[in-house]
C-alpha cells in the first residue's frame, strides 16, 4: 500500500490487496442509491434493490475494518433515496451499452425515483439506517449519528413534504475503546465565568474517564466549561451546520471540506493515515494533507482520479 496515493480501481478488489491494520481512520461518502450514474461498469449505487446496494457496501466496509487499526474509527457521510412510480425510468439494465451518451444524460435519468419491488411509490427508503444497522450487525460499533444540516440545500419541486436539508454522518469504531481526539471536537460555548478545564492532549479510546494530560478545576460543585487557549468551549453537538459547496469539475457530488475536517482531526492522529475507498474528486486527500496526515484513496473512475490529482497538485 502506497501512502499519499490514489488507486484507480474497484474499492473491494483494491482493499483486499492492502495489509491488515494499516490505516488509522476511514472517512468517506459512498455513491448514494440510484441518485447518480458515474459512467463505470461495476459501480455501486445502481443496484436493482436497496438490499443489494447495502450488501455491496457492507462488503467494502468490512474490508475497511480489516485494514483499520484496532483503535481506528470510520466516518461515513450518507444520504437517503425515495422509491418512485417508475415513470421516466427505463427499468432496464442496459446502462452500460450507452456509454457514448453524455454523462449528464445518465445523471438525469438515474436521478429519477424508480419503482422498487417491496416499496410503495413515494416511500422514503431509509438507506442511511439500513446501512448503519447492517454494519452494526457485522461487528462494527455504531457510536453516533451526526446530522449534517445544510443551510443551502438543493431546491425540490415537492408540495407534499418538506425540502430535504440534511444528511447523516455515522461514526463507527472497530473496538469498544478507540482513538478520539476530544479537543478537536470542541466548539465555542457561552462562558459563565466559573471554573474551566484546560485540555492539552487528546482523549484516546473514546472514554470520558481516560487519563488526560490536563488541569481540572471544579469549585464548589458548580458546572465547569472547557477552554483552549483561554477561549470558552464545549463538546461539539451532534448537529453540524455546514453549507454545501460547488465544484467546477466533472464530479457530481463532493462533500464540503468543513464537513470532514473535524472527522479527520478527531479520528486520525498526527502523521496517521486516512483512507477513503470512494475518493471521488479528492476532498478527503486534500484535507488530510492540510492537517498533516497521510492519505490513501481508491476511485473507480479514472477521470475523477485525474481531477483529484490536479486538485492536489494545485
Amino acid at each position: 500500500m502506497e501512502l499519499n496515493h490514489i488507486y484507480t480501481g474497484d474499492a473491494l478488489k483494491t482493499l483486499r490487496k492492502f495489509p491488515a491494520e494499516s490505516v488509522d481512520c476511514v472517512v468517506t461518502s459512498p455513491p448514494y442509491y440510484c441518485l447518480r450514474d458515474y459512467g463505470k461498469i461495476g459501480q455501486i449505487g445502481l443496484e436493482k434493490s436497496p438490499e443489494t446496494y447495502i450488501k455491496n457496501l457492507v462488503s467494502v466496509f468490512m474490508e475497511c475494518r480489516r485494514v483499520l487499526k484496532k483503535e481506528g474509527t470510520m466516518w461515513i457521510v450518507i444520504g437517503d433515496s425515495y422509491a418512485g412510480s417508475g415513470r421516466g425510468w427505463s427499468g432496464k439494465n442496459d446502462l452500460y451499452s450507452r456509454k457514448t451518451q453524455p454523462k449528464a444524460s445518465f445523471a438525469n435519468e438515474f436521478s429519477k425515483p424508480h419503482k422498487i419491488a417491496g416499496y410503495k411509490n413515494k416511500d422514503l427508503i431509509g438507506i442511511p439506517w439500513m446501512l448503519a444497522f447492517a454494519l452494526r450487525n457485522s461487528g462494527w460499533f455504531l457510536r453516533q449519528d451526526i446530522i449534517w444540516n445544510k443551510p443551502n440545500p438543493m431546491p425540490e419541486s415537492v408540495r407534499d413534504r418538506c425540502t430535504k436539508a440534511h444528511e447523516y454522518i455515522f461514526l463507527f469504531a472497530k473496538s469498544a475503546r478507540y482513538y478520539f481526539n476530544y479537543p478537536a471536537m470542541l466548539e465555542p460555548a457561552k462562558w459563565d465565568g466559573r471554573a474551566k478545564n484546560i485540555y492539552h492532549g487528546s482523549t484516546k479510546y473514546g472514554s470520558s474517564n481516560s487519563s488526560l494530560t490536563n488541569q481540572q478545576i471544579h469549585k464548589g460543585g458548580k458546572r465547569w466549561a472547557n477552554s483552549i487557549d483561554g477561549i470558552p468551549a464545549r463538546n461539539r453537538r451532534s448537529v453540524w451546520t455546514v453549507p454545501t459547496r460547488g465544484f467546477k469539475g466533472a464530479h457530481f457530488a463532493t462533500f464540503p471540506p468543513d464537513l470532514i475536517r473535524p472527522c479527520i482531526e478527531a479520528g486520525c492522529p498526527s502523521d496517521g493515515v486516512v483512507l477513503d475507498p470512494f475518493m471521488g474528486a479528492g476532498t478527503t486527500a486534500l484535507i488530510a494533507r492540510e492537517l498533516g496526515r497521510n492519505y490513501v484513496g481508491i476511485e473507480l473512475n479514472s477521470e475523477y482520479v485525474r481531477l483529484a490529482e490536479e486538485r492536489l497538485g494545485e
